[in-house]
């Protein structure tokens, strides 16, 4: 039996957990720079608000009946999916993170020593206490059972007619709950396969589970559309993949809060990003060969055409240093300036990615890479930022001009504070 636990509305839903007054109310999560939508609580849903829509579009009238938009804090987002995700790691065999609200455990063999519904129950109601985000669980012999289970779970508790759990342990169960699930609603379906199914008259799931396995091959993606009937049918294809942790690459990129056109602005940036991604190799123990430095211009500007470019530097040994990286991160972006272009946004992208150490290839020119006493410094420069907050000891080029905010940074006017990871901005308690 697999289970899929999944966070209800999880950004609106992290947002309530330190700011009560927000239950009840209509609240919608805005992506960079307050542009649109990307995240809303289910009373927004049922004011009609759509995902993705450019909120000032909708700001008047969303306010107008009660509604409340916050700014994108993804350090507290990601701070409670860790804390969501430990307490399943604690109950489950085995657990796939699947995305940042959403889990599925590996449960066989507990059904003889556990009622799963019981079981489940706990565990949602654990996660609730323990972390203030509501969840639902939907548990079934396969992974695409389980997520069409939490989806009827969470339909169910959204209609006040359930539990937020729902297990399909027998044949007559799941045959009710693929019936009530349209067929572009399945995992795996997709868009363009439901139009296909919709036009042989596959309406619902439980019609999908009816077809042939030599259609589905030639239809819905060879091997990929078979292995999808035999789950529906409840013949289990794939089990839950506990990820390796070792990173493939490190990108930090986002959108600028204004339009930059200086070269020392654009380079703050970027010295910025590449900090930061040095600071996650050193955390996760890695070093990296390859730095790839990206800039946009505006993709709906009519003049001057929009512009889009990369440079990607081979580096002379692996590093995770921080002075290293920003200085070619800065070659990087000397490359491919362009002066009198209006910048929305600059990355910087780690490739090559080895475990830092003595093992690590040599440069054949003699260059050793990183000295003692610059890990020492890379190790204080972590602890300063790890005590102080992220961003308190930065390279030069990083720092904006005295008295001045850092052009490059995010507009996030309704962002709550970071209430479980800066020191400043813990959630205060008075008696």
């Amino acid at each position: 039996m697999f289970g899929l636990v999944d966070c209800n509305n999880f950004y609106a839903s992290c947002e309530r957990v330190f700011r009560p007054e927000l239950e009840g109310r209509p609240v919608v999560v805005l992506s960079n720079n307050d542009g649109c939508v990307v995240a809303r609580s289910q009373e927004a849903k049922v004011l009609g608000l759509k995902m993705g829509v450019p909120y000032f579009q909708v700001k008047a009238e969303f306010e107008q009946r009660g509604g409340v938009a916050c700014s994108s804090n993804y350090e507290l987002y990601g701070d409670m999916s860790r804390r969501v995700m430990w307490y399943l790691q604690q109950r489950a065999p085995a657990v796939e993170i699947y995305s940042v609200d959403e889990a599925f455990l590996d449960l066989h063999g507990m059904q003889r020593h556990f009622d799963l519904a019981e079981w489940a129950g706990d565990v949602r109601g654990a996660v609730r206490q323990r972390t203030g985000i509501p969840v639902c669980v939907g548990i079934a012999p396969t992974k695409t059972l389980a997520k069409v289970a939490n989806r009827l779970a969470k339909k169910d508790a959204i209609a006040g007619a359930g539990s937020g759990v729902l297990v399909l342990d027998d044949e007559a169960q799941r045959r009710e709950a693929l019936a009530r699930v349209a067929v572009e609603d399945v995992w795996g379906v997709g868009h363009r396969n439901a139009a296909k199914l919709y036009a042989v008259g596959v309406r619902t799931a439980a019609q999908l589970a009816g077809v042939g396995d030599a259609w589905a091959r030639k239809h819905l993606g060879g091997v990929v559309g078979a292995r999808l009937l035999h789950e529906l049918r409840g013949f289990s294809c794939s089990g839950v993949v506990v990820e390796d942790e070792v990173r493939k690459s490190v990108c930090k990129s986002r959108s600028f809060g204004q339009v930059l056109s200086e070269l020392e602005q654009v380079a703050g940036a970027v010295a910025t990003h590449a900090a930061r991604a040095g600071e996650i190799l050193r955390h996760d123990g890695l070093a990296a060969r390859l730095l790839t430095v990206t800039v946009e211009t505006s993709r709906f500007a009519n003049l001057p055409p929009p512009y889009s470019h990369s440079a990607q530097l081979t580096l002379p040994v692996a590093t995770d240093d921080t002075l290293t990286l920003t200085k070619w991160a800065q070659r990087g972006l000397e490359r491919i300036w362009r002066p009198g272009l209006r910048y929305v946004k600059a990355g910087v992208v780690l490739d090559g990615l080895e475990r830092a150490g003595t093992n690590q290839q040599a440069s054949l020119f003699g260059d050793l890479g990183a000295s003692p006493a610059r890990a020492k410094l890379m190790g204080a420069l972590d602890a300063l930022n790890g005590r102080y907050g992220a961003g308190a000891v930065k390279v030069a080029a990083a720092v904006p001009a005295p008295g001045t905010r850092e052009p490059w940074a995010m507009r996030r006017d309704a962002k709550s504070p970071a209430f479980t990871t800066k020191w400043a901005e813990l959630w205060r308690v008075r008696c």
